[in-house]
């Protein structure tokens, strides 16, 4: 219980993982960019660095000696993580897993091409004549996503031959790091989208979350709920390809499996090691943990009870529309409806929001 876990990044959803960890009495350094992050404001210590930057990394993990690295962002020099599983601080989940999914190319060339997971037709740019090509081959209307981005940012949907050169140019300026790569997707007409919220234990069995719909425009999460409805055998699916997938990256903690539900069935979208902006609805509570106490104790070997859906919950969130200080107003009011609670979740001033969880 006195053991030392460091968290890079330390947005909203790291402040969640932070008070989960805090309770159970352990000892958290919160990193990140720029100073006062939300997760700072509840940990014991924290540290102000570039986490591009392989050399500050390396000597804030020195300082501490964490026995736990735990990643909350993509912006960060994955490649170190395994110098520092070698020295027997555990990555989270994985050295093998925070390097592929922290670039999106890695991943999707490891569920379509080696573990053969039904995806979206894709290709890769590097260069506005080379996505222009690759936007012809895949088809209009087609997706287009930065491989190393984060909360949907320069994220957007080729409608028209017009859009080809701002869809380009959104998504370079959506890059986070140093990687200036997009990846361009057949769109996928689908009836919904879904976050399958699972479990990797050390010594345990993989566990699921009930599936939970979400709703998103221009890339940002607006809204989710639990269950989504869904077939007993794209259930099943979903699950077969969520376990395998997480399986090949290995570690321990929780992950936001993303798919398309079709009228022919699952198609695997994506994955995020760590807790996803959709299950904040996790908080209401739809379960007897929500999503950061889930991935704590994945990571530390905790019993993880049966994951029995409690009542069916749903959140949105309020986003500002421009940078500066956040105002939330209407609380009093909200509160007023029966089983209506409010959580302020704000992290840098243009992407501050307030979750509103109904259960």
């Amino acid at each position: 219980m006195h053991k030392k876990i460091m968290l890079l990044g330390s947005g909203e959803l790291g402040k969640e993982f932070v008070i989960a960890a805090k309770r159970l009495g352990y000892y958290v350094i919160a990193v990140d960019s720029y100073d006062n992050a939300p997760a700072q404001q509840v940990a014991d210590t924290r540290e102000v660095i570039n986490m591009l930057d392989g050399d500050a990394l390396d000597a804030i993990v020195a300082k501490h000696n964490p026995d736990f690295v735990v990643p909350e962002i993509e912006a960060i020099r994955t490649e170190r993580f395994y110098s520092y599983e070698s020295q027997g601080i555990t990555v989270v989940p994985s050295a093998k897993a925070a390097n592929f999914t922290m670039n999106r190319k890695a991943i999707r060339d490891l569920a379509a091409k080696e573990l053969k997971l039904r995806t979206a037709k894709f290709e890769y740019a590097t260069t506005l004549e080379a996505f222009s090509n690759a936007v012809h081959r895949i088809g209009i209307p087609c997706v287009v996503k930065p491989l190393m981005s984060s909360s949907g940012k320069g994220q957007s949907v080729v409608r028209s031959e017009s859009e080809i050169e701002k869809a380009w140019k959104y998504a370079i300026e959506g890059s986070r790091g140093d990687v200036l790569e997009v990846i361009i997707e057949e769109f996928i007409p689908f009836d919904s989208e879904i976050t399958l919220l699972t479990i990797t234990q050390k010594n345990g069995e993989t566990l699921f979350c009930p599936p939970i719909g979400h709703r998103q425009e221009r890339g940002d999460y607006q809204e989710s709920w639990m269950p989504h409805p869904m077939k007993e055998e794209d259930i099943l699916e979903a699950q077969r390809m969520a376990a395998e997938v997480t399986k090949a990256l290995g570690g321990q903690g929780i992950w936001g499996v993303e798919f398309f539900l079709t009228k022919n069935g699952v198609y695997f979208s994506e994955l995020s090691p760590r807790p996803h902006d959709t299950g904040m609805v996790t908080l209401a509570p739809a379960l007897p943990l929500n999503e950061f106490e889930l991935h704590l104790r994945a990571i530390l070997g905790l019993p993880i009870p049966e994951l029995k859906l409690q009542h069916t919950a749903a959140s949105a969130v309020v986003l500002a529309s421009e940078e500066g200080t956040p105002k939330v107003q209407g609380v009093q009011k909200a509160l007023q409806k029966n089983n209506v609670d409010v959580k302020e979740v704000v992290d840098r001033a243009k992407e501050a929001a307030s979750c509103i969880s109904v259960h």
